[in-house]
């Protein structure tokens, strides 16, 4: 089978990032960036493309050999609501929507991964390449397993990697277990009598009651739950029906809460319940809470890290291999597909000087391509041994 020169394929996936920098679409929408994927594949020679699976996601399928095995390698699709600060020439044309968080590159390098396996192999078994929507608010991964993934396409081991900003360009951490966190979504709604802003005696609005429960709610890390169990709560917004010589008599509290087991997340919701009731009768309002479970915890399989590590060791130098120290508060749904198979989560670096995830400057480093597509291309070659 043919090699390809990886100077020509960066320059390759350097086009396709930036085509789809330029052209992000939130989660749910990702219909040009599907249309976009799966005609790539089928360009590279793919045995199956499915396109549409849990609304737009895209599902590639290569074998080689007659092994009976099959891993997955994912990346997600989607952009945010955030809109670009930025002056490069591929910046998004799509107003108020920016790849903030890198999925155009996660995107570009399983393409990538996908030019090179169909054209070097080196393989025996089963690839699939799994290209998700909506990662950002915790829905696609979902989606695609009700719409039958691990039936229509099953596989037994899943991988998965993200850039990090901070971390230099051709360095890679992982670890065993805890990775990255839960995350729960509050709203609370206060309820009282509003009316005017020089008779406050008059009514029960709900401003004060509002900054008293956001302060409040604070003491649930600090004062509620055990030092040795990580969590956050906090909180987002603050949204009232006041204006400037009105009291509200509606006021919203709404923020999200993190944590790494379940325990600990139903103890944030009762004792946000317990915090918000009594808030509420100290100001002589009413207090009804709203609570859900967007994220589940990441958690990587132990063996899996190790075939991780040894993989990395083909593809970066021995000294920017790293075990992470401490498991993220961030979230990501690749943990769901964790429920149905063992999987691995990895981190590459984008850069010390790189804008943080979800700015409004921010920008996927494309000298990081060829580390993520050799990685994939590494764990699959070694997951489906020749």
């Amino acid at each position: 089978m043919a090699e390809l020169d990886p100077e020509t394929l960066k320059r390759e996936m350097t086009g396709w990032r930036r085509d789809l920098h330029a052209h992000p679409e939130f989660g749910f929408e990702e219909k040009r960036t599907s249309a976009f994927v799966a005609a790539k594949l089928r360009e590279f020679g793919l045995d199956d493309v499915a396109e549409g699976v849990g609304g737009t996601g895209v599902v590639g399928t290569l074998k080689r050999g007659d092994g009976n095995r099959a891993i997955a390698l994912r990346a997600d699709m989607d952009a945010l609501r955030i809109s670009e600060q930025s002056t490069a020439p591929y910046r998004s044309g799509n107003v108020g929507i920016m790849h903030a968080c890198g999925h155009d590159g996660h995107t570009a390098m399983l393409l990538g991964a996908a030019k090179l396996l169909a054209s070097e192999g080196g393989f025996d078994g089963t690839v699939r390449f799994i290209f998700q929507p909506a990662e950002e608010w915790g829905r696609g991964a979902l989606a695609m397993l009700d719409d039958g993934l691990m039936q229509r396409f099953p596989f037994d081991e899943i991988f998965g990697q993200h850039n990090m900003p901070g971390l230099p360009v051709g360095h890679f951490e992982t670890r065993a277990g805890p990775v990255m966190s839960a995350e729960d979504n509050f709203e609370i709604v206060l309820r009282g009598l509003g009316g005017h802003a020089a008779r406050p005696h008059s009514g029960s609005e709900t401003l004060v009651a509002a900054c008293a429960l956001v302060t409040n709610l604070q003491t649930i890390v600090s004062r509620r739950l055990s030092p040795a169990d990580i969590a956050v709560v906090s909180v987002t917004e603050l949204i009232t029906d006041g204006t400037r010589n009105a009291l509200p008599g509606l006021a919203r509290v709404l923020g999200d809460a993190r944590s790494f087991r379940p325990e600990v997340s139903a103890e944030i919701e009762r004792q946000m319940r317990a915090i918000a009731e009594g808030t509420a009768a100290a100001y002589n309002v009413a207090a009804e809470v709203n609570y859900s479970r967007e994220f589940v915890p990441l958690r990587n399989d132990a063996e899996l890290v190790d075939a991780a590590f040894a993989a990395a060791a083909s593809v970066f130098e021995p000294g920017n291999i790293a075990v992470a120290r401490e498991p993220m508060t961030a979230s990501e749904d690749f943990a769901r597909f964790l429920d149905h198979v063992p999987g691995c989560f990895v981190f590459l670096g984008n850069g010390e000087a790189s804008a943080p995830l979800h700015n409004s400057s921010y920008d996927f480093n494309d000298d990081g391509l060829l580390f993520g597509a050799n990685f994939h291309v590494a764990i699959a070659r070694q997951r489906l041994e020749v």
